[in-house]
Protein backbone atom coordinates (compact mmCIF):
# COMPACT_ATOMS: atom_id res chain seq x y z
CA UNK A 1 0.00 0.00 0.00
CA UNK A 2 0.66 3.36 -0.15
CA UNK A 3 2.94 5.10 3.02
CA UNK A 4 1.01 7.60 5.02
CA UNK A 5 2.73 10.86 4.81
CA UNK A 6 1.72 13.21 7.90
CA UNK A 7 0.70 17.06 6.45
CA UNK A 8 1.07 19.56 9.30
CA UNK A 9 -0.91 22.81 9.09
CA UNK A 10 1.06 24.02 12.17
CA UNK A 11 5.07 24.68 12.82
CA UNK A 12 7.18 21.65 13.53
CA UNK A 13 10.44 21.25 14.88
CA UNK A 14 13.12 19.33 12.21
CA UNK A 15 14.09 16.23 13.18
CA UNK A 16 17.29 15.69 11.25
CA UNK A 17 19.83 13.15 11.26
CA UNK A 18 23.29 13.68 12.62
CA UNK A 19 22.69 17.12 14.33
CA UNK A 20 23.94 18.65 11.13
CA UNK A 21 23.57 22.54 11.08
CA UNK A 22 21.44 23.80 8.24
CA UNK A 23 22.29 26.92 6.25
CA UNK A 24 19.10 27.51 4.28
CA UNK A 25 15.71 25.94 4.14
CA UNK A 26 12.11 26.03 1.29
CA UNK A 27 9.12 24.58 1.94
CA UNK A 28 6.95 23.74 -1.04
CA UNK A 29 3.21 22.87 -1.25
CA UNK A 30 3.62 19.25 0.26
CA UNK A 31 7.34 18.96 0.87
CA UNK A 32 10.56 20.73 2.59
CA UNK A 33 14.33 20.65 1.58
CA UNK A 34 17.29 22.01 3.49
CA UNK A 35 21.26 22.67 2.63
CA UNK A 36 23.56 21.85 5.07
CA UNK A 37 26.45 23.79 6.14
CA UNK A 38 28.17 21.20 4.46
CA UNK A 39 26.55 21.85 1.19
CA UNK A 40 24.62 18.75 1.00
CA UNK A 41 20.95 18.42 0.41
CA UNK A 42 18.03 16.63 2.70
CA UNK A 43 14.34 16.64 1.41
CA UNK A 44 11.60 14.72 2.59
CA UNK A 45 7.47 15.39 2.02
CA UNK A 46 5.43 14.22 -0.68
CA UNK A 47 7.32 12.77 -3.85
CA UNK A 48 4.69 11.61 -6.32
CA UNK A 49 6.80 14.48 -9.25
CA UNK A 50 10.29 13.54 -8.20
CA UNK A 51 10.68 16.74 -6.34
CA UNK A 52 12.19 15.26 -3.30
CA UNK A 53 15.48 14.63 -6.18
CA UNK A 54 16.15 11.11 -5.21
CA UNK A 55 15.32 9.79 -8.61
CA UNK A 56 12.01 8.11 -7.82
CA UNK A 57 8.39 9.52 -6.86
CA UNK A 58 8.06 8.10 -3.58
CA UNK A 59 6.96 9.85 -0.68
CA UNK A 60 8.84 10.22 2.78
CA UNK A 61 8.33 11.55 6.31
CA UNK A 62 12.11 11.51 6.89
CA UNK A 63 14.81 13.80 5.22
CA UNK A 64 16.63 11.88 3.49
CA UNK A 65 20.29 13.17 1.81
CA UNK A 66 20.15 13.56 -2.21
CA UNK A 67 23.13 11.65 -2.92
CA UNK A 68 22.96 11.89 -6.59
CA UNK A 69 24.38 15.51 -5.78
CA UNK A 70 26.95 13.94 -3.11
CA UNK A 71 27.86 10.94 -6.39
CA UNK A 72 28.55 13.91 -8.94
CA UNK A 73 30.87 16.09 -6.08
CA UNK A 74 28.31 19.38 -6.27
CA UNK A 75 28.24 21.37 -3.20
CA UNK A 76 24.45 22.46 -2.26
CA UNK A 77 24.42 26.45 -1.87
CA UNK A 78 20.82 27.42 -2.25
CA UNK A 79 17.19 25.93 -2.60
CA UNK A 80 14.26 27.43 -3.46
CA UNK A 81 10.87 25.06 -3.32
CA UNK A 82 8.05 25.56 -5.97
CA UNK A 83 4.17 24.20 -5.32
CA UNK A 84 5.92 21.09 -6.64
CA UNK A 85 9.78 21.46 -7.98
CA UNK A 86 12.90 21.48 -6.05
CA UNK A 87 15.37 24.17 -7.51
CA UNK A 88 19.09 24.32 -6.60
CA UNK A 89 22.24 26.10 -6.71
CA UNK A 90 25.56 24.21 -6.38
CA UNK A 91 29.32 24.65 -6.83
CA UNK A 92 30.98 22.50 -8.53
Amino acid sequence: GAAFISIQAFPALLDLPQDLEVSAVSCGSRHTAVVTRGGELYTWGWGKYGQLGHGDNASSDQARRVEHLVAQGLRVEEVVCGPWTTYIRVLE
